[in-house]
């Protein structure tokens, strides 16, 4: 399990995704289900549809009784990122499970999967800045700057995939251990969320 290997998958569901290039296609993970694979498909898929649906959300048209069902469908995508996140970084406390940290390892403060998930918004900007420079239509100085960000973009690419490797390869050496917190989103919880329990009450 690489930064390679991710980056590819993540570049394959965008690539899929846009066969139909439509918030409700539904999502036909080519992975077998118990594999890193299956799960770095869905994490970026969800991301993807999460991407468009931020667009729609923007339009000066839209209606809001729209407005307010997407705001609801991208709370929920924002949930489910979350708990995708955190099967990987199951999947990875499953892989380290028998690495025995150095005494003088350190603490990473960002876990595998929480750095596969800036990887996969990553690859969602790149490909979305390659449309804007290949982009028909617009003037020249649009597309310089399309290409400046891109050219950043394809910069952080490269930090990402090294310190992603680097990250794994420190953990498996015991230099540097991974500790997991559970994200204690508050806002989808009825018990939690202040607006939702004094309905209740």
């Amino acid at each position: 399990m690489n930064a390679t290997f991710a980056n590819d998958i993540f570049r394959q569901s965008i690539q899929d995704y846009h066969l139909t290039d439509y918030v409700d296609t539904p999502i036909q993970n080519p992975y077998s289900s118990n594999g890193i694979a299956f799960l770095l498909y869905q994490k970026n898929w969800i991301d993807t549809v999460q991407w468009h649906l931020e667009d729609i959300i923007r339009s000066p048209t839209i209606r809001p009784d729209e407005l307010v069902a997407i705001k609801r469908r991208i709370d929920q995508s924002n949930q489910d990122r979350t708990d995708t996140v955190e099967l990987i970084d199951s999947w990875f406390s499953d892989l380290f499970l028998d690495i025995m940290p150095k005494p003088e390892a350190r603490m990473n403060s960002e876990t595998p999967a929480w750095l596969l998930d800036r990887m996969s918004i990553l690859q969602l900007k790149l490909y979305h800045f390659r449309e804007q420079v290949e982009r028909p239509a617009v003037s020249d100085e649009h597309r310089q700057k399309a290409q400046q960000k891109l050219s950043v973009l394809l910069e952080q690419e490269s930090d990402l995939t090294r310190c992603f490797d680097e990250l794994i390869e420190d953990i498996q050496n015991g230099d540097r251990y991974m500790k997991v917190y559970r994200q204690m989103k508050m806002y989808n919880d009825p018990t939690l969320n202040p607006v939702l329990y004094s309905s209740q009450e």
